[in-house]
């Protein structure tokens, strides 16, 4: 997959808040899969996405695309953070977030 062209193809996500694994209905698992491969896709390292793990610690996060972690700056790393709880927040069942892990390959 180069960059974020995956058209016709599903993303595949799996979605862990506070080590709890949490149900995703497919339009959300696409949407939050697709926004956080989006976000991503721009950074340094991650001009061809294959896999995606996202793990988020309190404030601290980390970003692997294809088992390399890519260095962020505060800037992206804000925005990052802030939009990634903002959507999982809203998801049924998700309270607060201490930890978050995702995982975002392509299905098949």
């Amino acid at each position: 997959m180069a960059g974020i062209s995956f058209r016709g193809k599903n993303l595949r996500a799996e979605l862990q808040v506070n080590s709890i694994s949490v149900e995703l209905n497919p339009f959300t698992e696409q949407f939050l899969a697709r926004t956080i491969v989006g976000a991503v896709s721009s950074l340094k390292g991650a001009e061809v996405i294959e896999t995606l793990e996202v793990v988020l610690e309190k404030s601290d996060l980390r970003i692997v695309v294809n088992s390399n972690e890519l260095q962020l700056t505060p800037f992206p790393k804000d925005i990052i953070v802030n939009t990634i709880k903002g959507m999982v927040s809203s998801l049924k069942g998700v309270g607060k977030i201490d930890t978050l892990r995702m995982r975002v390959g392509i299905e098949g």
